[in-house]
């Protein structure tokens, strides 16, 4: 019966590799990110040279957006792979992050939350300056969505404050 166990546990443990698959794949979500990033700016240049000054301003806030989600998806992979797959060995490097290898679930779970309240706020930033295209109704909706995020990310933090993180 030990050997059972011993084996069932095994199978257990190795079973964290099976999440490789998925961090590779955020990996490859990233340089997705970055054909985007890279086409829209290419769509902003024009708006610069010709000055359409609102059109700039949401361009730019385009570009903070996709960079934001790509920077959302780096912590993802390192903390998730370091919190649930192996150590990343990166030695003394230089430019090793210094919250890589500190950052715990509960922590991943606050950054994830800060995140997307940044990328909705700049949401309903590029919102605000179109507010042409947009009626009373799909503001106020963007809004209500955006306040849902933020009550959200503080019921988050204070849960993890209570819980003593």
């Amino acid at each position: 019966m030990k050997r059972i166990e011993s084996a069932l546990e095994r199978v257990m443990f190795n079973s964290r590799w099976l999440l490789v698959p998925f961090y590779i794949g955020l990996i490859l979500a990233i340089a997705l990110l970055l054909v985007k990033f890279v086409k829209e700016f290419a769509k902003l240049v024009p708006f610069v040279i010709t000055g359409g000054g609102s059109d700039v301003i949401i361009g730019i806030l385009s570009l903070i957006d996709i960079t934001l989600v790509a920077n959302l998806l780096l912590i993802i992979v390192f903390a998730g792979y370091e919190n649930f797959v192996s150590k990343i060995h990166t030695g003394d490097h230089e430019d090793r992050p210094e919250w890589m290898g500190h950052v715990s679930f509960s922590d991943l779970k606050i950054k994830v939350i800060g995140s997307i309240v940044a990328i909705s706020a700049i949401e309903l930033l590029k919102s605000f300056v179109n507010t042409e295209q947009f009626t009373t109704e799909q503001l106020a909706w963007k809004v209500g969505i955006h306040l849902t995020f933020v009550v959200s990310g503080v019921l988050f933090a204070v849960m993890d404050k209570m819980s003593g993180h």
